[in-house]
């Protein structure tokens, strides 16, 4: 198996997670804590030695980017799985606009930075540094014409809180499809190499449930 395909497809599960932990929050006002973790972790993870590094350094850290990236990208025969794959199919188009913006990549880089303290003293969960996160994704990224509508339940989407982790976790979307383009991911790949990522992702999910169940 290539060393490409393997990083692209982490990455690619990078950006299913987040969007996953989005459709989560917006119908049921929860997500699963453990994951968003590492979504929102990955936005820190400015030098890793991995593509898997970037969340966590086990495939468990990415179990729920796996098992969705590869039911959506099989199946799409629910109402939810639309959802997710049309954050995610959003969330790289934005990456790429955000590509040509290199002044609002510095922004968004030196305010990350400026949230590490945030982060390394209350941590990746605390809702300061969720909060200025959400910011970062208000101030930047919600300003291009194109805007992800998220949809859901309007009360549950209406609270503070929980608009707030859709932002950051649109923001570690973001930077996991940052991840995918360098790893030499493209939109073409989930047409014409869908079967051969799911099947793969498939495989990673596999491996990650084993090292969940021990």
């Amino acid at each position: 198996m290539s060393r490409s395909l393997h990083d692209q497809t982490l990455a690619l599960a990078g950006v299913f997670q987040a969007a996953d932990l989005v459709q989560q929050i917006a119908n049921n006002g929860h997500c699963n804590e453990t994951s968003m973790e590492t979504s929102l972790r990955s936005l820190f993870a400015t030098d890793p030695a991995t593509t898997l590094d970037v969340y966590g350094g086990e495939l468990t850290d990415l179990r729920e980017g796996l098992i969705t990236l590869s039911s959506v990208l099989s199946e799409q025969n629910k109402q939810q799985d639309i959802e997710v794959l049309r954050y995610v199919l959003n969330l790289i188009h934005l990456e790429s606009r955000l590509n040509r913006h290199g002044d609002m990549l510095q922004v968004i880089g030196s305010r990350i930075d400026q949230a590490r303290h945030t982060a390394s003293h209350f941590g990746y969960t605390h809702a300061n540094l969720i909060s200025n996160l959400a910011s970062i994704y208000t101030d930047t990224i919600s300003t291009f014409r194109l805007r992800i509508q998220v949809s859901g339940n309007p009360s549950l989407l209406q609270r503070d809180e929980n608009a707030a982790k859709v932002r950051a976790l649109l923001l570690a979307g973001i930077r996991s499809a940052v991840l995918w383009r360098q790893t030499g991911g493209r939109r073409w790949q989930l047409i014409l190499s869908r079967r051969k990522v799911v099947r793969y992702a498939r495989e990673l999910a596999d491996k990650a449930n084993t090292s969940f169940d021990n």
